[in-house]
């Protein structure tokens, strides 16, 4: 029997407010997820937003249990400060980290920063990124490596962080470099799903499983769900021009994958683009009745998902309604 999917939230990223009312919002959110039952929640990280370790440290100061699951992007730092950075949080709050690696999809970003190496290729240099972590977070004794992208010697990291402490490692990716590069480092993969009747026979870890990363809108009745979901993703011509113009300078494999489903998709089902098609969000959301949300779910579930990345709440009240779609989809799946 299958076990139920473990639950992430996401953290809101910062888009120019006030700092004090964002940082309230994070730690509002935070608290939201905890009293749902998510085991952790995502902090983003890119060129335009705050440091997802700091924000990391929001989380772990309002909250008691909940793991913050950080965005790391190995152009961003050394895989020796990324392990000095866990050991150090979960030495101070008694608290699991969690990674959530990124090749990185958008290449004015990493030109920006001087980086022009080739998608495929930096999903190598991930591999080896989270090769070295990893082996200093387990604590086995000095590590010593010699890569194309890292180089160490005899390097050791304290504090030592406990096996119950140990961080989950997920990968995002959708291309077959991805897929292969979350297999080598025995990361879950993270894929933004395709409706799951489109999905197929997904690629999937050596574990035979996988996670995906989508937003729900669920509601007793049908009606009442699709009123939510439009009145909180209206139509905007200025998020459909940034849209197409993200498009422009992504090579993700994912990004384009969605585009493309965007395009031939007209409103059917419970699975919908919209939001991720006015640059409101970029995962695709499940919307309708539990029953009908939850079916969508369970398909996912039998097919190998096993843990689930949701959209940024908006409040204590939309978690519960996720929640029971999210419950409904596990028992239609059989899970334990």
């Amino acid at each position: 029997m299958k076990s139920r999917p473990v639950l992430y939230a996401t953290a809101p990223p910062y888009l120019g407010e006030d700092p004090g009312d964002y940082a309230r919002h994070v730690t509002a959110v935070a608290r939201w997820s905890e009293q749902a039952g998510c085991s952790g929640i995502l902090v983003y990280t890119d060129n335009g937003l705050l440091d997802p370790w700091l924000c990391a440290q929001l989380v772990l100061q309002a909250t008691r249990e909940i793991a913050p699951l950080v965005a790391v992007q190995p152009i961003y730092m050394h895989p020796y400060s990324v392990a000095k950075m866990i050991a150090t949080l979960s030495c101070l709050y008694g608290r699991r980290i969690d990674l959530n690696l990124l090749a990185g999809g958008f290449k004015n970003d990493l030109v920006a920063l001087g980086d022009d190496t080739p998608h495929d290729r930096r999903y190598d240099r991930m591999v080896e990124f989270s090769t070295i972590v990893q082996r200093l977070v387990a604590g086995a004794g000095p590590v010593s490596f010699r890569g194309e992208f890292y180089r160490v010697q005899n390097l050791t990291l304290t504090p030592r962080i406990p096996p119950q402490l140990q961080p989950r490692i997920l990968a995002s990716g959708s291309s077959e470099a991805g897929l292969a590069a979350a297999r080598a480092i025995g990361a879950l993969p993270v894929q933004y799903p395709a409706p799951a009747a489109e999905l197929g026979e997904v690629s999937k870890s050596d574990a035979g499983s996988f996670g995906i990363r989508v937003g729900i809108v669920a509601r007793e009745v049908e009606e009442d769900a699709w009123s939510i979901a439009r009145k909180r993703f209206p139509e905007d011509r200025a998020g459909q021009l940034t849209h197409q113009l993200a498009m422009k300078v992504s090579d993700s494999s994912w990004h384009q994958h969605l585009s493309h489903i965007a395009k031939q998709q007209s409103e059917r089902g419970t699975y919908w683009m919209v939001p991720f098609d006015n640059y409101k969000t970029f995962c695709p959301y499940l919307v309708g009745t539990y029953d009908r949300v939850g079916s969508e779910l369970a398909r996912y579930f039998e097919q190998g998902c096993s843990t689930m990345i949701l959209d940024v709440p908006v409040g204590s009240e939309d978690l519960e309604h996720v929640t029971k779609a999210i419950e409904c989809g596990a028992e239609k799946a059989g899970c334990a």
